[in-house]
């Protein structure tokens, strides 16, 4: 027997890699000449690819469990994670392999990638920071899991009928996941309801909690692959059964509905990401989805932490468990429950052991934003949970009273309780005093929250907020995404910028290359075209590769001002119209996001781009210089082709709104120039790049709050007779003559309400930042790449390998575990002999 037939599945070698996947064609999927179709034949790649991660994997996990390393849980509601195919290629570096293999079986790559379904487990930047996250954790060697929900409908397929958003399923696992190990073996019991008892014993109280329904969680894991393909660090994604699959007695009585009642409500938990809220059952599955993921991951941290047989106060250099936003927030009082119910610790020592092992990620600017739940609800659905809050707040105020003295205000502000009619548990409060650490993700951010979110907070734990400013994965933004800029980089300064992002400044120098320039605005056309193509197959819609691609991609909500786009891109409708073009190049203004179901303005958003986008689209005045197309279904896929195809990146919320943002990052490494104001993370990119190399415009975060108590959006529209206009011609319903006074709750936001964020405070800059871009595009495109070169040469700070060494050196004292290359086959038949 040859070696390669001996190593079939994990040699790195074109035909090992050939036989493997002809092998899955046939044994595991029972593909023949008629049964052998395009899904058959991804399946049988993507095991083939498995294969070869399967064995690193086992690899990685008993090395780290050798070392007895500290443990890193990233635990998030969301993990946008996208393709795997392409990613885990790249990152085991076998794509040449993979393409040779593929292509002598008469195969291209290309077909084979297209079949798969983006994973559809997140929403936004909060889901895609964590993908980016669990990437950095695995090629930096950082022992870790990220723990999530499997939900079987994920973030729902966007559609648009007449202008509006059409919400429809994303059945995402239609045809499985064979990326997924489904871990029978690793179940739990999650409970919810009921009672609970007091039971004196041994001079202390004991609280037993007896609960009227459970639920199963089951394990299922997917492979993070560091690149190097090294370390292969798990995603653990959590399903939830039911405790038994149907009442047989209901079903044989001829009930066969309320027989698989029980099944059917238990496996509602983990069907969709974010069920619609507005009402009461919305808001209790939430909260039931959220306890249960915690639950779960509790569990499986705390099963792997006794098999070390050691003492509780051990556990917080045994694992790092980080907060990400406060959806996972119920991890502090379950961790308590256990400590303290379970395991009988004593609630002072319990509490340490839990503020020591747990951190947290806040992400949001938002008073409104920051999760509530009623008490009521908690009630009902966590009645212990409650009584340790409960407990936990007496204890804190008690210890806050000394901060503020006579000050009653900062002490309600400082409860975990809010009081109203119906008394709110304020999740962000409880993630804050149970946690050792608050980190913000982008400077402003994390100053804006010490000094108007939590003022008090932070002076009775000034030692615990931080900053840890946001990042991205390069490999996966610029490697995979945008392979001639990427090989044309690594043809000038190497390869090392791969694993080490800050060696992209050694580009600097080719800004002043004019042959360099040439080839850069050569690739930026070509990814245009890739763009073009890609667009054209999955939507429909024909993007003109010569003109400049103007781009806003990101979720709709009215502080990301997707709006103020909508009324300049109006303002220059009346420009042409009056034959004002000096200067301005033809120009795709591209939208794209998801809003969600229950926002009525930013639904409302989406149909205002659509029904500009009819009328100026179809003007031959307008069309040849201006066209604006609004893509449905945006998702990480089409991200990789939208993002190294753009010119000009719009981050233009208002300052003091966005946490930090990571769409700018990726723009940023991709050579598109911002246009933007300076909120979140585009106030570091000014700072590493230069505001000279940026379009920036627009009231800082300062200046819109010294505005905000006499700021009247009548008096900035009736001072520009430009805007007046426009305005007027948004609400004459000329842009929507067959539903009259379809926008009129945006006219309501805009003056009745008072313009929250700001939008005609801005215009007006906004409006001459971007003609200053629309004219050095038109009339330097040298100058434009020369700019763009050194936006990639100056976006070293923005991967999210740096942000994730400063979370591992500041917040969870992690070390580095180097992992081997298995490349024997000893380990595959040590585990199958029986012991």
């Amino acid at each position: 027997m040859s070696n390669t037939d001996l190593h079939t599945r994990f040699s790195p070698d074109k035909k090992a890699i050939e036989v493997d996947f002809a092998e899955h064609l046939k044994y595991s999927l029972d593909a023949d000449e008629i049964h052998n179709t395009e899904e058959h034949r991804y399946t049988a790649l993507a095991y083939t690819i498995r294969d070869r991660i399967i064995h690193q994997w086992h690899k990685s996990r008993e090395t780290q469990r050798k070392a007895q390393v500290k443990r890193v849980y990233y635990l998030s509601l969301e993990f946008l994670m996208g393709r795997a195919m392409t990613n885990n290629i790249i990152n085991l570096q076998l794509e040449n392999e993979v393409k040779d293999a593929i292509a002598e079986l008469g195969y291209s790559y290309e077909e084979f990638a297209d079949v798969e379904n983006d994973a559809g487990l997140g929403n936004g930047g909060l889901g895609r920071l964590a993908a980016c996250f669990l990437d950095s954790l695995a090629t930096l060697d950082i022992p870790s899991y990220g723990y999530g929900i499997r939900y079987n409908y994920g973030i729902f397929k966007q559609l648009l009928r007449n202008g509006w958003q059409s919400e429809q399923p994303d059945n995402w696992l239609r045809h499985g996941n064979p990326w997924e190990i489904v871990r029978d073996d690793i179940t739990y019991t999650v409970n919810f309801g009921g009672e609970v008892r007091v039971i004196r014993e041994g001079g202390r109280d004991l609280y037993k909690w007896i609960s009227e329904d459970q639920v199963r969680g089951v394990a299922y894991d997917m492979p993070v692959v560091g690149y190097g393909g090294k370390t292969i660090n798990t995603l653990r994604l959590w399903s939830a059964k039911a405790t038994e699959e149907f009442n047989f007695q209901e079903f044989n009585e001829g009930d066969y509905i309320e027989s698989v009642r029980s099944k059917i409500l238990a496996e509602n938990l983990t069907q969709v990401l974010y069920p619609n809220d507005t009402l009461y059952m919305g808001k209790e599955l939430r909260l039931k989805q959220q306890y249960f993921f915690v639950a779960c991951s509790l569990a499986d941290i705390i099963r792997r932490f006794k098999r070390q047989n050691t003492s509780w106060q051990k556990l917080p250099e045994f694992a790092a468990i980080q907060l990400n936003d406060t959806h996972p927030s119920l991890a502090i009082p379950e961790l308590m429950r256990i400590l303290v119910d379970l395991e009988q610790v004593e609630w002072e020592e319990a509490w340490n052991i839990t503020v020591q092992t747990l951190g947290y990620t806040n992400h949001t600017l938002m008073p409104e934003a920051l999760e509530k739940w009623p008490l009521p609800m908690i009630q009902s659905i966590l009645p212990r949970h409650l009584q340790i809050i409960f407990e936990i707040n007496h204890r804190f105020l008690q210890q806050a009273v000394s901060s503020f003295p006579l000050k009653p205000e900062a002490l309600r502000k400082l409860s975990i309780i809010e009081e109203g009619e119906t008394k709110q548990v304020r999740m962000a409060n409880l993630s804050i005093i149970g946690t050792h650490s608050t980190n913000g993700v982008a400077e402003l951010h994390s100053r804006l929250l010490t000094e108007r979110m939590f003022p008090e907070f932070a002076q009775v734990f000034p030692q615990r907020f931080n900053n840890k400013t946001n990042g991205i994965t390069q490999r996966r933004w610029l490697l995979d995404s945008n392979p001639l800029l990427a090989a044309k980089i690594t043809e000038a300064i190497g390869d090392g910028w791969i694993t080490d992002f800050s060696k992209i400044i050694d580009l600097e120098k080719y800004a002043e290359d004019s042959a360099f320039r040439g080839d850069f605005l050569a690739i930026k056309h070509k990814a245009k075209e890739r763009a073009a193509r890609f667009i054209l197959k999955d939507c429909g819609i024909t993007l003109d590769s010569e003109t400049m691609f103007d781009v806003q991609v990101k979720r709709i909500h009215e502080y990301k001002r997707q709006l103020l786009n909508v009324l300049h891109i109006i303002m220059l409708y009346q420009q042409i119209k009056e034959g004002k073009t000096k200067d301005l190049p033809p120009t795709s203004f591209i939208f794209g996001g998801k809003a969600a179901p229950g926002y009525v303005n930013a639904k409302l958003i989406i149909k205002l781009i659509n029904s500009v986008s009819r009328i100026i689209n179809n003007d031959s005045d307008v069309n040849k210089y201006l066209k604006v197309h609004f893509l449905p279904n945006y998702r990480v896929t089409m991200a990789e082709y939208i993002i190294p195809a753009t010119d000009l990146s719009e981050q233009i919320s208002t300052a003091g709104f966005e946490a930090s943002g990571t769409g700018n990052m990726k723009f940023m490494c991709n050579g598109a120039l911002t246009i933007g104001t300076m909120d979140g993370a585009n106030v570091e990119m000014a700072q590493e790049v230069g505001k000279e190399h940026m379009f920036i415009f627009g009231h800082n975060a300062d200046e819109i709050e010294q505005m905000r108590s006499s700021y009247n959006p009548y008096g900035w529209v009736q001072e520009d007779e430009q805007i007046r206009q426009c305005v007027e011609l948004l609400f004459s319903n000329f842009f929507n003559i067959m539903e009259p006074q379809i926008f009129e709750p945006l006219k309501r936001a805009l003056f009745a309400e008072g313009d929250k964020y700001f939008h005609f405070a801005d215009l007006r800059r906004y409006s001459e930042a971007h003609s200053a871009a629309s004219a050095m595009y038109a009339n330097d495109r040298e100058l434009w790449a020369k700019k763009a070169i050194l936006n990639i040469a100056h976006s070293g700070k923005f991967s999210s390998d740096r942000t994730i060494m400063e979370y591992t050196t500041d917040i969870w004292k992690a070390k580095r575990c180097p992992i081997d290359i298995d490349s024997s086959e000893s380990s595959t038949m040590k585990t199958a002999r029986k012991r």
